[in-house]
């Protein structure tokens, strides 16, 4: 369905400016949010399609059914020169000096007629400035507005509103043009009482008195035969649509939280989608008119169902070639991640954010059991540890995730109460979608960051279930109160004594960090990995990354927490810290605490955090599980270190096979591969290095190595101009050609630091002014292709 196209008014781009996560979440498509001057809701994202960076997660798009992601561009990006697109809402503006009472339309209307040509020429539609036309005074936007649980939002009544509660003589006819004032008492102890609302065409007047009342709105009606029909108007003023809606809004304050519940979808992007390769596929030209015309495929009406998969790999075909020269790599190396995109996702089921299925993709990635190459790590970097350096009990991995990108996408919203996206279908139809049907993207914001994963053993936490059932009654306390709850009535769910372990464990560890890393709290987030072997993966990990990097990430601060000469003093602070609660012993013997009484031994002096930090919304937790209870202090998972001498170090628990260099030597990882020579002759490949020499060394050897080149024609070909980072460092270096296959790097004089940083690394490095620097030398290392 094509939305109205309503006229656009560009704005002052200094006054009226979100940042780009605020765009996606709490002033997405359908919020309102407060401008200097103004109030103005969040269009519909078809109406600033233009004004967007295309990103993309693969597996993000295909549970979403989308073509890609819309991240908002920046006031410097040329794409986003005119941002974001608002409508006008709420409608209803008063002058707080003639306190005259009318929507924006006739507003704009008596500006027209009273403004000065040169006024009309600036600012023909009164967005610079919302005053008075007589009293010259900046227009007050009204604070109440109504919304239904369906979605739909639109002004206050306040015409029916007055004459239906007029308080002398009673309730009138509508009149046929009403002129409203809207005044307020001097004395701020009248409340709603104090706010009145009067007709000056026939003299109707109310005040605001049980506006706020539930079902005030209903009542009314049924009182007097729905007279002054109070039903929903089925408005959506962010895309300018009305629907039919019978039910009865309610009446809320403009900045109320129930006004707006944004329902978004986040994804890691993880291997093998977050290669450079994949990241340059993306990114290219070739790959964009790929998308569309396989996009038009699937669209068509024409072509029958069973030959689309035909039409899918004629479109690969056909721009498979073009894509690969345009970033400089073989065909045969992108055709797999095209075909992984468009063929391999066609019959995916049950595949959603929520599924184990998805998070067990990201727990293989996070826990090492799925890898890219070191020089091939794009978007996420995961560095193995030796768990005997850390000795933590319980733990059975810890992984550190130098870089990693978070993709958060808004898919819709609701109004009065929140709705999980995955809720059933008697809830689905109080979810507003962002976009139309028709619409192939949704929009996003991404953040990169930095990231410890902690995997526990599975093992030991099934045992220390089995020896204290008293865990269990612990656990089925939280799971009777989450079915008497709301969300729990529309969203069954059951929790488990490893999941409550998990998330308090993760809950204590943010809150340390914060004090150790320099991050704030708010900016740390978790990412919660639990499951079983029937749900068709085992996991029992957390993820504590950073979510609020800029561009190119973080400085690198997280990571060295994670580190084993500081990690496991972090960890047993945080295990030691849940000992204590200054609400102690309130805290300790709560049975129910928090929002819907679903935290048990758990509050804001302990262990709870920001929400927009916590999946769960700071619910889910339990001191108990880690440190015990008043009746029972044997019963916690780390008592026996707390409370019965048991060494901190002692750790038996199962342990992976650890991918560890006996050598200890540093790694290099490659963050750019530079340009493909597969297709080059080694004669060019001397000639375009030699060309930029000055030193007679170094001219001498480049010499040589081009009058021999035809002794290298059956060796693998280079990489030119490879940038590297080396462990633990976030400075990046180059070298002049890089051999992937055989580990080769080779360093002219101009890159002579880079050679002095690699040398001693992972790689073998060859360096023009060594003495033992040769054709042959470097023939021998060199493997065939």
């Amino acid at each position: 369905m094509e939305l109205d196209v309503a006229k656009k008014v560009l704005l002052n781009r200094y006054t009226h400016s979100v940042r780009a996560s605020q765009a996606v979440l709490q002033y997405g498509v359908g919020a309102m949010v407060d401008f200097p001057n103004q109030t103005l809701m969040t269009a519909a994202p078809e109406y600033w399609k233009e004004q967007v960076i295309q990103i993309h997660d693969e597996r993000l798009e295909k549970v979403l059914h989308v073509d890609y992601l819309g991240l908002p561009a920046g006031q410097d990006d040329p794409n986003g020169r005119d941002g974001i697109s608002y409508a006008r809402f709420p409608e209803w503006y008063f002058c707080p000096k003639c306190r005259k009472f009318q929507p924006i339309t006739d507003w704009v209307k008596e500006y027209k007629r009273r403004a000065k040509q040169k006024q009309l020429n600036s600012d023909p539609d009164m967005v610079k400035f919302l005053q008075c036309p007589t009293c010259r005074q900046d227009l007050v936007v009204t604070r109440i507005v109504v919304a239904c649980e369906c979605g739909h939002i639109d002004d206050f009544p306040w015409v029916q509103w007055v004459h239906c509660r007029n308080m002398i003589g009673g309730p009138k006819e509508v009149c046929p043009h009403p002129s409203l004032t809207f005044k307020t008492s001097a004395s701020s102890t009248e409340g709603l009482e104090g706010l009145t609302v009067s007709c000056e065409a026939c003299h109707a007047r109310a005040t605001l008195k049980g506006a706020f009342d539930k079902d005030i709105l209903q009542e009314l009606d049924a009182k007097y035969q729905g007279k002054y029909n109070f039903r929903c108007t089925g408005r959506h003023p962010w895309k300018h649509v009305r629907e039919k809606c019978g039910k009865y809004p309610r009446v809320l304050q403009r900045g109320s939280s129930s006004v707006y519940f944004p329902i978004t979808a986040s994804s890691l992007v993880i291997p093998p989608y977050s290669s450079m390769i994949t990241k340059k596929v993306e990114n290219s030209i070739a790959f964009s008119k790929c998308k569309d015309a396989i996009s038009d495929c699937k669209k068509s009406k024409v072509i029958p169902k069973e030959y689309l998969p035909a039409m899918v790999k004629e479109r690969i075909e056909q721009y498979l070639n073009e894509i690969a020269l345009e970033i400089g790599i073989a065909a045969d190396k992108v055709r797999p991640i095209l075909e992984r995109r468009w063929i391999d996702s066609e019959n995916e089921e049950d595949y959603s954010t929520f599924s184990v299925k998805y998070r067990a993709e990201e727990y293989e990635a996070l826990s090492g059991e799925v890898s890219l190459p070191a020089d091939d790590y794009g978007d996420f970097l995961r560095e193995g540890t030796n768990i005997d350096d850390y000795a933590i009990p319980h733990v059975r991995s810890i992984s550190l995730i130098h870089k990693v990108r978070e993709v958060q996408a808004l898919t819709g919203f609701s109004r009065l109460k929140p709705v999980e996206a995955d809720s059933s279908s008697d809830e689905s139809e109080h979810i507003v979608s962002v976009k139309e049907k028709e619409t192939n993207w949704y929009p996003a914001y991404e953040v990169r960051g930095e990231g410890i994963f902690v995997e526990f053993s599975n093992g030991d936490i099934e045992a220390w279930v089995d020896r204290f059932p008293d865990i269990n009654s612990r656990v089925e306390v939280l799971n009777e109160n989450y079915q008497k709850s709301f969300i729990g009535s529309s969203r069954p769910r059951r929790i488990t004594a490893k999941f409550l372990l998990l998330h308090t464990i993760s809950h204590l560890l943010i809150k340390q960090l914060s004090f150790e890393c320099g991050y704030s709290i708010a900016s740390l987030k978790e990412r919660l990995y639990c499951s079983e072997e029937k749900d068709g993966k085992q996991m029992a990990g957390i993820l504590i990354y950073t979510a609020s990097g800029d561009a190119e990430g973080t400085m690198g601060g997280l990571v060295r927490q994670g580190r084993s000469d500081i990690f496991p003093g972090i960890f047993k602070k945080a295990v030691e810290s849940a000992m204590t609660c200054s609400n102690d012993p309130v805290c300790s013997l709560s049975l129910g605490q928090g929002r819907d009484s679903l935290n048990l031994s758990s509050c804001y002096s302990c262990s709870l955090i920001p929400e927009t930090s916590c999946e769960e919304f700071n619910v889910f937790l339990d001191r108990g599980t880690i440190v015990g209870t008043y009746e029972n202090r044997e019963m916690g998972f780390y008592s026996a270190q707390l409370y019965n001498g048991t060494s901190w170090n002692n750790n038996e628990s199962e342990k992976p096979v650890q991918n560890t260099s006996s050598d200890k030597k540093r790694k290099i990882y490659f963050v750019d591969a530079g340009v493909d020579l597969r297709d080059v002759p080694y004669s060019d490949i001397w000639k375009s290095i030699k060309v930029w020499s000055d030193d007679e060394t170094e001219l001498g050897l480049l010499s040589e190595l081009e009058k021999r080149a035809d002794e290298f024609s059956a060796k693998e070909k280079p990489y030119q101009d490879c940038v590297f980072l080396l462990e633990g460092n976030q400075e990046q270096y180059k070298c002049d050609l890089y051999w992937k296959d055989s580990g080769v790097a080779f360093f002219t004089i101009d890159n002579e630091e880079c050679y002095v940083v690699a040398k001693g690394t992972n790689i073998k490095c060859f360096f023009t002014l060594d003495n033992d620097a040769s054709a042959d030398a470097l023939l021998a290392v060199l493997k065939e292709k």
